[in-house]
C-alpha cells in the first residue's frame, strides 16, 4: 500500500464539497464506500431508512460553536447531545447549535452534509464511543445526499477524535 494514495477521480458533475471530503478521504487511507443517493438525507432518521441501518449506526456530524470556536461532535443517531454536559467534559464554558452560516464558514458544508473530514482548517473533532456498537458506521460525506461507510475505530483515526460521552 502506498503511503500516498491517489485518489480515485470525481464523478463528472459531483458537487464540489464531496470532491473535497473523496480527496481527503483518500489522502488519509480511508477504506469505506462513497455512495450518492437519490435524495437528500439530512437526518439520521432518514439516512438509516435509506441505507437500511439503524439510526445509531449514522454518525452525525454536529458543529457547535463554543464561543466563536468550531467544535464538531460526531454521535450517534440514536443520541442527543446534553450540549451543558458535553462542554464541561470537554473544558468549554458553553456549546451552542451552530448557525448555517458558522458552519459553511468552519467547514465549508451545508447543515446535513457535513462530514468528519475535508474542511478548510481543522476543527475540535469529538467522537460518540456508542458507534463502536456498530460493526459498519456511516456519516456524511459533505453533502446531504453523499454518505460514506466506515468503522468507529477507523473514524477515529481519519478525524484525530477525543472519544466523548454525549449523553
Amino acid at each position: 500500500m502506498s503511503s500516498d494514495p491517489t485518489p480515485e477521480p470525481s464523478p463528472a458533475g459531483e458537487h464540489p464539497s464531496v470532491s473535497r471530503f473523496r480527496a481527503e478521504h483518500a489522502r488519509l487511507g480511508g477504506t469505506g464506500e462513497i455512495v450518492i443517493l437519490p435524495d437528500s438525507v439530512h437526518t439520521a432518521v432518514l439516512a438509516a431508512r435509506a441505507l437500511g441501518c439503524e439510526p445509531g449506526a449514522i454518525a452525525n456530524s454536529l458543529l457547535f460553536d463554543a464561543g466563536g470556536s468550531p467544535v464538531l461532535i460526531l454521535t450517534s443517531g440514536a443520541h442527543r447531545v446534553d450540549q451543558a454536559l458535553v462542554a464541561e467534559r470537554i473544558g468549554v464554558p458553553r456549546l451552542q447549535r451552530a448557525t448555517p452560516d458558522f458552519v459553511r464558514a468552519h467547514t465549508g458544508q451545508v447543515i446535513g452534509g457535513v462530514s468528519p473530514l475535508a474542511h478548510p482548517a481543522p476543527v475540535p473533532t469529538y467522537l460518540d464511543p456508542w458507534l463502536e456498537r456498530h460493526p459498519v458506521v456511516w456519516a456524511a460525506a459533505g453533502h446531504p445526499a453523499a454518505v460514506f461507510s466506515t468503522t468507529h475505530d477507523e473514524l477515529l483515526a481519519l478525524t484525530g477524535a477525543t472519544l466523548v460521552e454525549v449523553e
